[in-house]
């Protein structure tokens, strides 16, 4: 453990300047502002809405369009991923989960079927052991795993065929776009026009206790977390034995107990700090970038988006609604986020 206190993980209220309201000016043409009715604004209702099943029912051609796949990355990692080509080919989605989501998460997959709908084709990521891929490689998921992300990435945009390439990231999704927007500086994707960064964790160590701070997050990521751990765990039980571990009561106390035995930093500050973007580090994306967050988000402080220095071609958005994720302008959608991607997409076409 760090002798450092940990941030406090209680956000304090935000005052109105922090909600950006003059980045709606720039939005697209068509694109409104975010005003959800006063019955769907609590922060709650919004991030539950965002993960319910019920959501994904009915016909989606892109599901039926889909064909799972596994990429091999370096270092003989192979990572599992669906594919659902469009005979348009008007673009292709790639589409990077949060923690302990999978391609066939509730936001994910309807958000997925609404750019399919539009031509795009699209492709769905699953980091290692995200998805059912636990008997895909030997070692145990991090967050810091960067690489071969963004390997898979690189590989996933070949499938385009000369289309122009998005990638639509969520929450750790969204830290993951955020990194990759950050190598752009060095390395390249071919034909990528834009990064859409929704909910984005900014800053991992002063996000990680609000997960534990609500016991409706705390409780969704426990059960979800040591699920992943005992699959693991029947898979490779020469290699791990979580014991008492899996019992833990908070997800940063089980952090806690896993990292001397199974992970290579000194503390919980190290791990975490090693995965957060920087202030200056998205200023010379040579793409744009809409950061898409809310101010009641109760797992991202919006002030950590609110530091980041951006280019002339970025877009910070700040709704005061929108919880995590979420971004609901009826019970059942679409989300405001789909309307904007699919309107950039449509001015990219022009």
């Amino acid at each position: 453990m760090s002798s450092k206190p940990h941030p406090n993980p209680k956000q304090e209220p935000l005052a109105e300047v922090y909600v950006e309201e003059t980045a709606t000016l720039a939005l697209p043409e068509g694109v409104h502002p975010f005003k959800p009715p006063f019955w769907l604004r609590h922060q709650l209702v919004q991030t539950i809405l965002a993960s319910l099943k019920f959501r994904k029912r009915g016909p989606n051609p892109m599901v039926e369009a889909g064909a799972d796949r596994i990429i091999a990355c370096e270092d003989g990692v192979r990572l599992k991923g669906n594919y659902s080509p469009h005979p348009d080919n008007k673009a292709l989605v790639i589409f990077l989960h949060g923690w302990e989501g999978s391609q066939d998460s509730t936001y994910v997959v309807t958000a997925g079927r609404r750019v399919y709908e539009q031509g795009a084709s699209v492709f769905r990521l699953n980091y290692r052991d995200h998805g059912d891929s636990h008997d895909l490689n030997e070692g145990l998921f991090y967050s810091t795993l960067f690489n071969e992300v963004f390997d898979a990435v690189k590989q996933a945009a070949k499938l385009a065929n000369g289309a122009p390439v998005y990638i639509v990231g969520f929450s750790l999704g969204g830290n993951f776009s955020l990194r990759i927007a950050r190598s752009l500086r060095d390395l390249s994707i071919r034909n990528l026009k834009h990064i859409f960064a929704i909910s984005p964790v900014v800053d991992p160590w002063g996000a990680a206790p609000l997960v534990d701070s609500n016991w409706l997050y705390r409780r969704y990521f426990l059960k979800k977390w040591t699920g992943s751990l005992r699959k693991k765990q029947a898979l490779y039980p020469h290699l791990y034995d979580f014991g008492d571990l899996l019992s833990g009561k908070t997800v940063l106390g089980i952090t806690s107990q896993l990292f001397p035995t199974y992970a290579n930093f000194p503390n919980m500050e190290a791990y975490f700090n090693s995965y957060r973007v920087d202030e200056h580090d998205l200023a010379n994306c040579p793409v744009p970038v809409s950061l898409i967050t809310s101010a009641d988000d109760g797992m991202i402080p919006v002030k950590d988006l609110l530091g980041l220095k951006l280019n002339a071609s970025a877009r910070r958005i700040i709704h005061a609604h929108g919880g995590h994720n979420g971004f609901f302008q009826s019970f059942t959608g679409p989300t405001w986020y789909d309307d904007y991607i699919e309107q950039i997409i449509n001015e990219d076409a022009e």
